[in-house]
Order: C-alpha cells, then structure tokens, then sequence
C-alpha cells in the first residue's frame, strides 16, 4: 500500500514538474490540430479555445489559450491574439493565421499548419535518430577506453615497475594518463564540464555561432545531411507560406529566420531587400553557393509561370525524400568510420600492454 502511494507521489511530482515548463512542439501541433477540427465542425473560437483549455495539462500553455479566448473576446482577431505570445507561436504560424482570416478559410489554413508542424517533427525526428547510433558507439569507445586506462591498465604497473627503461613510449604515456586520471579526476570531471559549457555558451554569441554553422557546411558527412535539412526545411516553409495566401516579402523573411543556420538566414535576408528593391528570387540566389542550380532554375520557372507555391511544394518534396536518403547514406557510413574509430582505439591500448610484456619475457628467456 505504502508502496503504491510513494509511486503515485513520484508520479504527480514529475507531472508537476513537466507543467511548470513552457508548451513543447508537440503540445502546439495536437493545439493545432483540435482547433482545426473544432473550427471546421462550426465551433466558434471561443468555445473551440476554452475546450482546449480545459483539457491542457501544461500550466503555462493553458494560461496561454485562456488569454488568447479573452483577447478574442475582447474583439482582437485570433491572428492579433497569437501575436501577442510571439514567444509560443512563431511568425510563420501568425502570418498564416492572419492570411486564414482575410481568405476566410482559417479551418483549412490550421489544417495545412499541423501538416506543416506535423511534418517538421518527423523531419528532426528523423535527424535525431540518425544520430543516436554514432553517439552511443562514441560514448561506448570514452568508456571503454577510461575503463581500460583506470581498471586494466593499473593491474600491470606492479609488472612494470623497475623496467620503465625498457617500455615504449605509447606504453609510458598510457601509464602517465592512467595514473593522471585516477589520481585528479574530481578536477578532471569540472574541468570537461566547464569546457563543454563554455563552447556552449560561446556557440550562443554572433561569432561563435557563425563559426559553428560554418563548421556545419563544410564537415564531411555532416555537411551533406545539414545542407539537405536546411534545403528542406527552407523550401518547405517558402511553399506552405505562398500557397496559403501569405506575401513574398513576409515569406521570405519568416523562411530566413526558420532555417537554423545563420548563413542560411543571411542569404535568405539578403533576397528579402533584393525582391524588396523588384529583383526576382531567383536572381538574388544565384549570388550564392547555398542553393543547388536545379533549384534555382526551378525556381525560376514558378516565377516565370507564375506558380511558385507549386513549384516550391514539389521541390520541397523532392528534397523531403532527398534527405530521407542522405540519412541513410551518412548513417551508414558513420557506422563503420565509430567502429573501426574504436577498435583503433582499443587495440592501441592493447598492444601497448601486450608488447612490453613480449619483450621482457624475450629477454628473460635469453631469445
């Protein structure tokens, strides 16, 4: 009985302190999707709004869809209410919204954004899991080699003592890592974490998050699969924005802060004032080695012809399949690059323990 209460109060505390957090992706898209069903069934927003309120378990997100129901109520438009939590919802899905309300189609217009949102997690889903492989097999290959130097190596210090003339250098330098990390490693652990955390906040400044997303485009492998998410991603939003009615100049400038790489969001900033001055997209791209030339070319025909939000929506497709495909590619040849990483590794390890051992056992049987 005591049992089963301690697991109930376990529980309710990680609940509790799961709400206490801001709304996650995945709260904003099922959001998205209730109201759209609501809205199409004939629900005003205002009942649609304090329904799903009612049912919000996160604190903070509920205190949000409430206000949003009393902005509305005090006659401000859903576009203006949402505006109002930039911190929540972002440009892309207010200026859709504001688009919806002015085409009179908001039922259909939140049914294309929780495609949109539905689709951009599966996108970083996707990413994530290609990266949980290399990961685990980079965390094996640490503790393997901390085990080694910390519990196997020591073993044979007793065997070398007195001898240490006769040891190759690879083997001295593990006994002096060894003995170094056994000896200091409660200023060891600090120390790596104080590092981890100041690349961290360094990548958080201008210039230090442009030299990671340099780093980014230009990694073998890497570079590959973050070239293809950012072309994606990029044109994605572009097609959903333009197809729903949204104005180039508002697109553009949402596309460029949605891309996650800065130099992404320079170029696409960058065609922003250029269409602002009547230059063509496709003109102001070609400045650039960001963007495939089949892209550009492609792009230049919807603009030509006039059907850009097509011509976007298939090219996002395209690259949508593309990236599924370079996952695969760069996983693939990740995979044996960790492994064959790690056996070098260990296999270093070992013989610099095993060949001392050969040669004193050489000189002491005289052969």
């Amino acid at each position: 009985m005591n049992t089963g209460s301690q697991a109930e109060n376990i529980l309710d505390r990680v609940r509790e302190f799961r709400v206490e957090f801001g709304p996650s992706r995945k709260d904003i898209l099922n959001f998205t999707n209730q109201l759209a069903v609501m809205v199409k069934a004939g629900i005003s927003l205002q009942e649609s709004l304090e329904s799903i309120a009612s049912q919000t378990e996160n604190r903070k997100f509920k205190a949000v869809i409430t206000d949003l129901k009393i902005r509305i109520e005090g006659g401000q438009s859903l576009s203006q209410a949402l505006a109002e939590h930039a911190d929540v919802f972002n440009d892309l899905f207010i200026n859709m919204v504001a688009a919806a309300e002015i085409s009179g189609s908001l039922s259909d217009m939140l049914q294309k954004l929780a495609s949109y949102l539905d689709q951009e997690a599966a996108t970083r889903s996707q990413v994530l899991t290609a990266m949980v492989y290399p990961v685990i097999i980079a965390v094996m290959a640490v503790g393997v080699t901390i085990f080694l130097l910390c519990f196997v190596l020591p073993r044979f210090t007793a065997i070398f003592a007195g001898k240490e003339h006769l040891l190759p250098t690879a083997t001295k330098l593990l006994l002096a890592t060894s003995f170094f990390i056994r000896t200091y490693w409660y200023y060891l652990v600090p120390v790596i974490g104080g590092i981890f955390w100041g690349i961290h906040l360094g990548i958080q400044t201008k210039q230090g998050r442009y030299w990671w997303d340099n780093v980014k485009l230009k990694m073998p492998l890497i570079s590959l699969l973050c070239r293809s998410l950012y072309i994606t991603r990029s044109l994605h939003t572009m097609g959903v924005l333009v197809r729903s009615g949204v104005p180039i100049l508002n697109t553009l400038a949402i596309t460029a802060q949605i891309t996650g790489n800065v130099h992404y969001k320079n170029m696409w900033l960058s065609v922003h004032e250029d269409v602002r001055e009547g230059r063509k997209i496709c003109t102001s791209l070609t400045r650039y080695k960001l963007m495939p030339n089949n892209v550009v070319q492609m792009i230049r025909s919807g603009e030509e012809s006039g059907n850009m939000g097509i011509v976007l929506t298939d090219i996002s497709e395209f690259y949508s399949r593309e990236l599924t495909s370079v996952i695969k590619a760069v996983t693939s040849m990740i995979e044996p690059i960790m492994i064959i990483v790690m056996g070098v590794l260990v296999g270093f390890i070992a013989m610099s323990i095993i060949l001392p051992i050969f040669k004193m056992s050489s000189l002491v049987t005289g052969k």
